[in-house]
């Protein structure tokens, strides 16, 4: 759940990139990926919880090299800037997207096509959650993304679950009190 804490206090943040009309904006993304493969809601939520659970130890192997919390943080920001067409390929090389592909898709019962042609927009969104912990520009960042740093945790206490993130996400922007009315 501390990735869940993490994510709401850079919401909360001013210095953090969090808002929550990048959380709505992110759970849209997944929402329309589920609506264009035909993925209910909860099996979306096991495809992210896959994903996460799979996609941790390959960031985790970069996060690890020198300079590499750094160098993580900044193919985030790519990734979420969308002007690096190689952005997603220098996160995550085509051998290992096809790994994941077969993770998610063997975890789920997904068809590997349908994984397949959802994986860029799923990777998106996921980092979406993650860069929600990133400094603001020109605001001095005290050490690495507090919620990339806690989807990184290693001691395997299973509170990094982004299918959690997702879940919770949703129930924080469909409260009553941030439901906008529709005249």
């Amino acid at each position: 759940m501390s990735l869940v804490f993490d994510l709401l206090s850079s919401i909360n943040d001013p210095n953090k990139q969090g808002s929550i009309e990048q959380l709505s904006s992110t759970m849209g993304s997944i929402q329309e990926v589920a609506k264009a493969g035909g993925v209910s809601p909860d099996a979306m939520q096991g495809v992210m919880s896959t994903l996460g659970s799979a996609l941790r130890p390959a960031m985790n192997q970069k996060a690890a090299m020198p300079g590499g919390g750094s160098m993580l943080e900044g193919m985030l920001g790519q990734v979420m800037g969308g002007n690096n067409p190689n952005a997603l390929s220098s996160l995550l090389p085509p051998q290992m997207q096809n790994q994941l592909v077969q993770t998610v898709a063997q975890k789920t019962g997904l068809p590997s096509p349908m994984v397949q042609a959802a994986l860029p927009g799923l990777l998106k969104s996921a980092m979406g959650f993650l860069n929600m912990g990133a400094s603001k520009p020109g605001v001095a960042s005290p050490g690495m993304n507090p919620l990339l740093k806690s989807f990184l945790d290693s001691d395997n206490d299973s509170d990094v679950d982004l299918g959690d993130v997702m879940k919770y996400a949703g129930r924080f922007l469909n409260t009553p009190s941030r439901q906008v009315s529709r005249i």
